[in-house]
Formats: structure tokens, C-alpha cells, sequence
């Protein structure tokens, strides 16, 4: 049993409220939920990922293996009942007994069949849901392991950015987040660019941390004065 959490973002973000994330607050740092699971510190249990449910791809597949069913079913009802075969089976028959092997639409409807069998396999055995980032779970907390928590990534890019224009110096910044790496570059008007990345690694690292991503990304900070003109 997992539950999820609802994320409603600050700031000037017009991002839309997904399930899986946790609240930030007013001041760029995670809500209370999530900063009791960062109180935790090392301690926590690492989560795994989210499970996407696949919902597109399985009504796909299920719609078409119902009509292909059933178009064949009823073909075969009708040639039990005396009826001729449709046009279409009696072609497919032909064309399966008499063309060969290595036909050029036999070689293509194989190599399609095999990467359509690929896509399915793989969409069944990774998790999707890539924008979620998974929160460690908290030990000592009693109902702690039925809560399966996340953060997303867009959100936390937002605490993150929040977070670094609030370093003196910083005019601008732009933050990418990724599974494994966070990718910072702000633009500082005044101060000393290596005291301003300094104080931005100082700053986002201590940010991250207090996230309790079960994950610790890799912080990467670029700092550069704004283009003249």
C-alpha cells in the first residue's frame, strides 16, 4: 500500500497540481510532510520508484486484441456455418503459404512486429513516471512504510531556482533537474563570480539535501556575468 501526496506550487510557476509530490512552502522549502521526512536525515529507508499504470498503452493493445479476436471469431463462426471464408482470410492464407521468407513486406512486418513486441516488453519492466523523483521513507515513524512520497521534478527545479536568487549577487538563474544530476547556471551582476558559486554550491546543496530524495542527485553550479547589451 503506498499514498500519495498533492503538490500545489509557489512562486510565478503555472505548473498544474500532479499526484506523487509533496508541498513546498512559502519561504522555497519542502512542506511539512516532507520536512519531517528530511528531519530524518540518513536514517530514512530508500524508496523505490514509481510504477507509471500505463494506461494508454495497455487500452491500445487490449482494443486491438479484442477486435482482431473478434473479427477471427466471427470469420470462423460464419465458415462453421456454411458461409464463405472473407475475402481478406482467404488472401492472408494465400499470401502466408506462397510468399517467401525472405520477401522484402515479410522482412518489414517482422521487423515491425519485433520492435511493437520490444516497446511493450519494455514498457512493462520500467517503472515510467520519470518526472517523479522518490522521497526516502522515515523509520521510527509508526505508518511510515505505508507512505510511498515523491517529489517533482519541475517542482523541486522551482524551490531550487527560488532558493538561488535569493544568494546576493545572483541577478538571474535557471535550474535543470534530473534523476541523478542538478544543473544550476545564474547570471551575478556584482560580487566575485567564484564567492557567488561558492555561496550558490553552499546554498542548492544544503536545498537538496532537506528535499529527502532517497536519490542524492549530483549538484553542478555555473556561474557568469549577464551578456552586455
Amino acid at each position: 500500500m503506498s499514498a500519495n501526496t498533492w503538490r500545489q506550487p509557489t512562486g510565478d510557476s503555472d505548473l498544474s497540481s500532479d499526484p506523487g509530490q509533496a508541498t513546498p512552502s512559502a519561504d522555497g522549502t519542502p512542506g511539512a510532510d516532507a520536512g519531517s521526512t528530511a528531519s530524518v536525515g540518513a536514517s530514512g529507508r530508500s524508496s523505490r520508484r514509481f510504477w507509471s499504470a500505463r494506461l494508454l498503452p495497455a487500452a491500445l493493445v487490449a482494443l486491438l486484441s479484442v477486435a482482431a479476436t473478434g473479427l477471427f471469431l466471427y470469420d470462423v463462426v460464419s465458415v462453421r456455418a456454411g458461409g464463405p471464408a472473407m475475402d481478406w482470410r482467404r488472401r492472408l492464407a494465400d499470401e502466408l503459404a506462397t510468399r517467401p521468407l525472405d520477401d522484402t513486406w515479410v522482412i518489414v512486418g517482422a521487423a515491425v512486429a519485433m520492435a511493437l513486441g520490444l516497446w511493450l516488453f519494455l514498457l512493462a519492466v520500467t517503472p515510467g513516471l520519470r518526472r517523479l523523483l522518490p522521497m526516502r521513507q522515515p523509520t521510527g515513524i509508526p505508518g511510515a512504510e505505508e507512505v510511498h512520497a515523491g517529489l517533482d521534478r519541475r517542482a523541486v527545479a522551482l524551490v531550487l531556482r527560488d532558493r538561488a536568487v535569493q544568494v546576493p549577487g545572483v541577478q538571474s538563474a535557471r535550474v535543470a533537474v534530473g534523476r541523478r544530476k542538478v544543473k544550476a547556471r545564474a547570471e551575478a551582476h556584482f560580487r566575485d563570480l567564484e564567492e557567488v558559486r561558492a555561496d550558490l554550491d553552499a546554498t542548492l546543496g544544503e536545498a537538496v539535501t532537506s528535499l529527502g530524495l532517497a536519490r542524492q542527485p549530483a549538484l553542478t553550479v555555473r556561474v557568469r556575468r549577464p551578456k552586455k547589451g
